[in-house]
């Protein structure tokens, strides 16, 4: 009787433990997901962003790519999930979008400044870079160099922007300052308008007008008007925070292992210190020359599958497309070749088209010489120094690089090496000698900075050609006759 007392209460034990377990299980089963399993889940990360320079584009083979970009597709990679970006015209709408619910949106990453007014309404992960806000003028009107000096002008910013809240504060000290808040534009059209006197001033962000300001050298920076700024990516605020601490994490560990740092080279590493006299020439030689040329630059690119800003980017650097520019040196022609050089690619180095096509093959024979470990870009902005300086000088370059503990394989390490050719205590242990190091590095960091501003400015000519054929077709539609009982117009 003891035994089947003690077998019945064991019994009973298992069965209440069993029904406990059931319990738990069934309360697990039924807890929903979080934000962070429902995006791995679903297989996409949604994030709202605004189609720019300094965000995301599509480059000349429709590939999205910029700063933005890179940091959002590495971040959708780590949580094995594809990106999807969603392009919000409108900055002054973008929070009100990330809050909707409806919108299904989990972030939004535009290059948004951190500041107190937005941190009521959003979660801002850690940052990843920093912005100064510049007072943007035309030069040869009156240079501000004070808040006091914008009372009484026509100021243009952003709608939505930090820059309007920033005004909006410094209202409250000077009251005769009145600016205009504009919906549907970005930092370059403000930039625009002040360069066509359609403002007094705009102010823009450090590195959107650093990017810009090659296309417009009638405009200039009056002064900061604030300090540095960080600028993060934004979550809705909610109870659930695990897509936005994985998200944290993931910024912390792209800060400290250099991949910020190497997205801000590639991205913004090309912006040059242009001076005002650089700039006007390479925008007037953009309208004067460029045209004649163009033709012969995009069959040679389309020839050798290459970018056709780069080739334009390279001659303009070369020559300012003058086809009979010459230098001291003996180099000649539109690509600035060699006699040695012209004779090796076959092409008389006078004619334009010729050289054209031999300057793209020596180009192309340079970074097909490289080892094929190292990758793009550092491959193309390699053979562009190589171009400069010779193969040899590159070369040494990489293993004086290697021997002071750089990566050879880097154009970033190589590059802060270059300089290191002209200095004796270098040079006398390198097979090629001398070289005037610091050329090719100033060389490159142009060519960039052009490529970059013939790229934009050519998406600019594709998106304003594709605006003004939508406003022919409307008004196509407005003037065509109208059938009767409300059909639609007779085409």
């Amino acid at each position: 009787m003891i035994m089947k007392s003690r077998l019945l209460r064991y019994s009973r034990r298992l069965l209440k433990g069993a029904a406990l377990a059931c319990c738990a299980s069934l309360l697990v089963a039924s807890k929903a997901p979080s934000l962070l399993e429902q995006v791995k889940t679903s297989g996409k990360l949604v994030v709202l962003s605004q189609n720019g320079p300094t965000t995301y584009y599509e480059d000349a083979n429709g590939n999205y790519t910029g700063f933005e970009y890179g940091m959002l597709r590495a971040f959708a990679r780590e949580l094995g999930v594809k990106l999807e970006i969603r392009d919000v015209h409108d900055l002054s709408h973008l929070f009100s979008e990330l809050e909707n619910p409806e919108s299904a949106a989990h972030l939004a990453a535009a290059g948004l400044t951190v500041t107190p007014e937005r941190r009521q309404q959003v979660r801002f992960a850690p940052s990843y870079f920093e912005i100064r806000q510049q007072v943007i003028y035309r030069l040869g009107e009156s240079r501000p160099r004070s808040v006091a000096d914008l009372a009484g002008k026509n100021i243009a910013v952003i709608a939505g922007s930090a820059h309007a809240e920033q005004l909006r504060k410094l209202s409250r000290r000077y009251e005769d300052i009145s600016w205009e808040e504009i919906s549907d534009v970005d930092a370059m059209e403000l930039v625009e308008m002040v360069n066509e006197g359609k403002y007094h001033y705009a102010i823009v962000d450090s590195n959107a007008y650093a990017v810009h300001r090659g296309l417009y050298p009638n405009t200039h920076i009056a002064f900061n008007l604030t300090q540095f700024q960080p600028v993060s990516w934004a979550f809705p605020k909610g109870d659930d925070d695990t897509l936005y601490r994985a998200a944290r994490n993931f910024m912390l560990r792209a800060n400290t292992s250099g991949m910020v740092a190497e997205l801000r080279e590639l991205y913004f590493g090309h912006v040059s210190k242009m001076n005002l006299g650089g700039a006007q020439t390479f925008a007037q030689l953009t309208r004067d020359r460029l045209p004649k040329w163009r033709d012969e630059l995009e069959k040679a690119a389309d020839k050798y599958e290459l970018n056709w800003e780069l080739l334009a980017a390279l001659s303009y650097q070369e020559s300012h497309w003058n086809p009979r520019a010459k230098s001291p040196t003996g180099v000649r022609g539109l690509m600035m070749l060699t006699r040695a050089t012209a004779r090796e690619m076959g092409v008389n180095r006078l004619d334009p088209i010729e050289s054209i096509d031999g300057g793209t093959r020596y180009f192309l024979q340079v970074r097909e010489k490289m080892p094929e470990r190292i990758r793009e870009p550092d491959r193309t902005w390699m053979a562009l120094a190589a171009y400069n300086i010779g193969y040899g000088h590159l070369e040494d370059a990489r293993v004086l690089t290697q021997k002071l503990g750089g990566n050879p394989d880097r154009w970033q390490d190589v590059r802060d090496h270059l300089p290191l050719l002209a200095k004796r205590q270098y040079y006398k242990h390198l097979k090629h000698g001398y070289a005037r190091g610091w050329e090719p590095v100033t060389y490159v960091q142009n060519i960039r900075h052009y490529q970059a501003l013939l790229t934009w400015t050519s998406r600019i000519e594709e998106q304003r050609l594709a605006a003004a054929a939508a406003n022919d077709d409307g008004e196509a539609l407005a003037d065509a006759p109208v059938a009767e009982s409300g059909s639609v117009p007779a085409l």
